[in-house]
């Protein structure tokens, strides 16, 4: 039975939250009574803890463990299934394949949990024959997963629930409405008044304690994704690595910015748009502001950078 998830009133609505795919969820609301918005609550949270049940990498039950079981073998995918793994052949096509959902694998040699081990360069080769979308086979809606090889929609799954959680609740209930999933977001518009929401953008500052927000930012419509190493990392010889690693050397990016926020139209967009920055490495800025994305950066110093056309920040 999963915990009732908490509703209480806002300033000018409701704000209700609870726990799934491993981050905290929040709902805010507009416009309804009580008994809508815990019903709005509710299917959020249904829909969470759906997704996270058929995709997560950690459940034996998941589809994700159903296509690890089935390697070597031509395996019948349904047709959400067959959308992520066609949202990832474009991402890996768009990335120049530095987006890849086989690079998963790598977590086997490397623990980002802010210590100080480091695998050895050997036990990261080692994992490298068992990266690269193209050495799998994907023939919609056949799927063939070479031995040894394993998925992980962990780069597009939170994301993906962010986008498919408000389309539900926007179906069920048009009002005002934000979905926050661990700091990915998606609103429906403007709130009741017209104003735009209110979004903090957080300091990476990589101590435990209550968050510190670098920027505030005003979200009339769309999507923000963050990708950053806040709480996942390693230190190396006095480097700090963080966790996205790039597929073609099995090794965290170096010279990454600290975080990246990004505005699209949808959260999957604006996911991908963060990930691929933080692959640049030192060029994560030059690689936005040429693509003309909207973006609020915070540095390897901690200094922030603001690139917003369409989202103005707050002063």
């Amino acid at each position: 039975m999963n915990p009732e998830p908490w509703l209480q009133r806002s300033a000018t609505g409701w704000r209700g939250g609870f726990e799934a795919m491993a981050s905290p969820c929040e709902l805010l609301l507009e416009g309804v009574d009580e008994a809508t918005a815990r019903a709005q609550l509710r299917r959020a949270q249904a829909e969470a803890l759906r997704i996270e049940q058929r995709f997560s990498r950690y459940r034996d039950d998941s589809v994700v463990a159903r296509l690890h079981a089935g390697r070597n073998t031509w395996q019948w995918v349904d047709e959400e299934t067959a959308l992520l793994l066609d949202f990832a052949a474009q991402c890996h096509a768009l990335s120049g394949g530095l987006f890849d959902i086989t690079s998963g694998v790598l977590r086997h040699a490397w623990r980002f949990d802010g210590g100080t081990q480091v695998p050895s360069a050997a036990a990261v080769a080692a994992l490298r024959p068992r990266v690269g979308w193209h050495r799998l086979r994907w023939q919609r809606p056949r799927l063939w997963l070479p031995e040894g090889m394993e998925l992980d929609f962990g780069g597009i799954g939170k994301e993906y629930a962010v986008d498919r959680t408000l389309a539900l609740l926007q179906a069920a209930v048009p009002a005002p409405t934000l979905v926050n999933f661990g700091g990915d977001l998606a609103c429906s518009g403007p709130r009741a008044d017209g104003s735009a929401w209110q979004v903090g953008i957080e300091q990476p500052t990589g101590t435990a304690g209550e968050p510190v927000a670098a920027a505030v930012l005003q979200l009339r419509q769309g999507a923000l994704a963050t990708s950053g190493d806040a709480r996942r990392f390693v230190w190396h010889e006095g480097r700090r690595l963080g966790h996205v690693l790039d597929p073609r050397s099995g090794w965290p990016v170096e010279g990454a910015p600290r975080s990246v926020t990004v505005a699209a139209p949808r959260c999957v967009e604006a996911g991908l748009l963060s990930t691929l920055a933080l692959l640049r490495g030192p060029g994560a800025a030059a690689w936005l502001r040429e693509a003309a994305v909207p973006h609020a950066l915070i540095g390897a110093d901690g200094s922030l950078h603001k690139h917003f056309d369409t989202l103005a920040p707050t002063t």
